[in-house]
């Protein structure tokens, strides 16, 4: 049984190699309270410190420091793992979670049935809906 819920995919996260300094824009897999894992074109090697950042969000949501715990080829692609450094982001990236869960359910009601509802209304639903059981860390 899985300990955390997927977070939906179709939200991009930019990444930056701390020696580097450069953002790469990726796409995550998962996120839970303690990590997140994303797919990488470039391996990126275990213990490596980087930055995450989530563009969607304005301003964009920053996370300063994870360290880079797996990684693991894919076909063409690297999947990564990173574990958050400060407890404090730790939970931010928590509620950024739930905020992508009800974008991507506003968006899927929108599709599926038509129906527009705005930030406030997929909220409300998707809260009534699945909060419960939306895991607690």
């Amino acid at each position: 049984m899985r300990q955390f819920i997927r977070h939906p995919l179709d939200v991009p996260i930019e990444i930056r190699c701390v020696p580097d300094g450069s953002y790469v824009l990726e796409c995550t897999q998962d996120v839970s309270f303690g990590g997140l894992a994303f797919l990488s074109d470039t391996a990126i090697e275990p213990g490596g410190i980087i930055k995450l950042r989530i563009p969607y969000f304005k301003p964009a949501f920053e996370v300063t420091a994870a360290q880079v715990t797996w990684c693991k080829e894919i076909g063409s692609k690297y999947a990564v793992g990173v574990e958050f450094l400060d407890s404090a982001e730790a939970f931010r990236v928590r509620m950024i979670e739930q905020v992508c869960h009800i974008e991507s359910y506003r968006r899927e009601v929108e599709e599926r049935e038509g129906r527009h509802l705005t930030d406030e209304e997929a909220a409300a639903e998707w809260i009534s809906l699945y909060a419960s059981s939306f895991p607690n860390p």
